[in-house]
């Protein structure tokens, strides 16, 4: 798990219940809740206004309850490149995960709601996110997993490369890779190195990569 160090949050969501919910819950674990707004105007203006650690973002928001949310966060990050941002969606539409990491600059997740039920798990990949990572839904992931077109560049890799994608696109770090695979850490970064270069990536920053290897397993 990510240090869960004390992180400033705006949270954007227009039901009050759950808004409200993720304020206390913030609180108790020593966040500060900057701002809780219902749209996505007011949440472009707060952060713009206090540059939070992190936002929390519901897809669907008035005034027509379809993509208002998704839209604004995308806006956000045109405005404050890499300000990091979780979008929280009831349904998995994988679409959405494709639109936040267009910009490949990493720092944001796509969970859905149900994940907040499990506290320690949603912290976790709060904190992710606001540390740079790039956070999917397991479900997310799940689906990609049946969508492979004959071309997926993709086939290249082993099943063993593409469980460690998979588990990249989670947003886990080598570490959390190598634990749930009971493979060293060694193991874990030889596998990245095929995946980039399969991929053909080329070198770059390894958090940039990763966004990338990422976006090729959304778009495959």
């Amino acid at each position: 798990m990510v240090d869960m160090a004390p992180m400033r949050v705006v949270i954007a969501d227009d039901a009050v219940l759950l808004r409200e919910g993720l304020v206390r819950l913030l609180s108790e674990h020593g966040h500060r809740v900057v701002a809780a707004v219902g749209d996505g105007p007011a949440l472009v203006e707060a952060v713009t206004e206090h540059r939070p650690d992190v936002s929390i973002v519901d897809v669907r928001m008035p005034p027509t309850h379809t993509d208002e949310g998704l839209r604004a966060a995308v806006r956000i990050r045109e405005l404050v490149p890499g300000a990091p941002v979780l979008v929280l969606s009831q349904y998995v539409e994988v679409s959405y995960a494709d639109d936040l990491l267009a910009d490949r600059a990493g720092a944001v997740g796509y969970l859905l709601k149900d994940r907040v039920a499990a506290i320690a798990e949603f912290l976790d990949a709060l904190a992710r996110v606001a540390a740079g990572g790039t956070v999917l839904d397991p479900e997310v992931v799940g689906q990609l997993l049946v969508r492979r077109r004959r071309d997926d560049p993709l086939r290249q890799l082993t099943p063993r490369e593409r469980e460690v994608l998979g588990l990249m696109a989670e947003g886990r770090s080598n570490t959390a890779i190598a634990r749930l695979l009971v493979v060293t850490d060694g193991a874990v970064e030889k596998h990245i190195h095929n995946i980039f270069s399969k991929l053909q990536l080329a070198p770059d920053t390894e958090q940039h990569r990763r966004v990338l290897a990422v976006l090729t397993y959304l778009r495959g």
